[in-house]
């Protein structure tokens, strides 16, 4: 049985998706990163980079969540989560890159000056840079998603599912005001029922 390293709210949340969608079983171990479990030498074996998530499929391990994702969809392509062509193939890896370089950096950024680093090294100031570059960025992100179903042609694949989390994300920092379209596309996505917990569900769920 597959082994995912992790615990919700972090990127896990993205594996855990496609593993619901899959219908695949799989081994859940959380990881709590707040006290220091991710620097053990036992996980620091799996992922030297100390981060979750981490998938286990017998003795191969695979890190960061997107390319766990598109390992779990071209392992099962009977689920169609991979486009045919080439040139839909190109185009869902080019919002995936999107994605987490250009949407998912500023919001970590964030994270990292307002919660993870200790106060003396928090930076306010870059806290605005990433709020800004962030916006700018989704306002793309909503003008190409203005007369779309999807990420990619007129099916759900990879970039679906990555999409979502990260634009999770994004509204627990209040920064999908100004992208209506973003907004519906969000909501249709928790709609399906293979989708797991939102980050505020999760984030409740580790408080009780």
């Amino acid at each position: 049985m597959m082994k995912l390293y992790g615990t919700p709210p972090t990127r896990a949340l993205r594996v855990i998706w496609l593993l619901n969608e899959l219908g695949l079983e799989y081994e859940m171990l959380p990881v709590n990163i707040l006290q220091g479990e991710n620097q053990q030498q036992d996980f620091l074996t799996l992922n030297p980079a100390a981060k979750v998530p981490v998938l286990v499929d017998g003795s191969l391990v695979v890190t960061e969540s997107a390319a766990i994702q598109l390992y779990l969809a071209d392992k099962n392509p009977q689920a169609g989560f991979i486009p045919e062509t080439v040139e839909d193939r190109a185009q869902m890896y080019r919002w995936i890159f999107f994605l987490v370089t250009e949407i998912e950096q500023p919001l970590w950024r964030i994270v990292r000056h307002t919660f993870l680093y200790p106060e003396e090294k928090r930076l306010p100031q870059d806290v605005d840079l990433a709020r800004q570059e962030c916006v700018e960025m989704l306002a793309v992100l909503e003008r190409y998603m203005e007369k779309r179903e999807f990420m990619v042609a007129d099916r759900l694949s990879v970039a679906d599912f990555n999409a979502a989390y990260t634009l999770d994300w994004a509204n627990e920092e209040k920064m999908l005001d100004g992208t209506p379209r973003l907004r519906e596309y969000l909501k249709s996505m928790y709609a399906r029922p293979t989708a797991p917990p939102t980050i505020a569900e999760a984030l409740a769920a580790l408080e009780s």
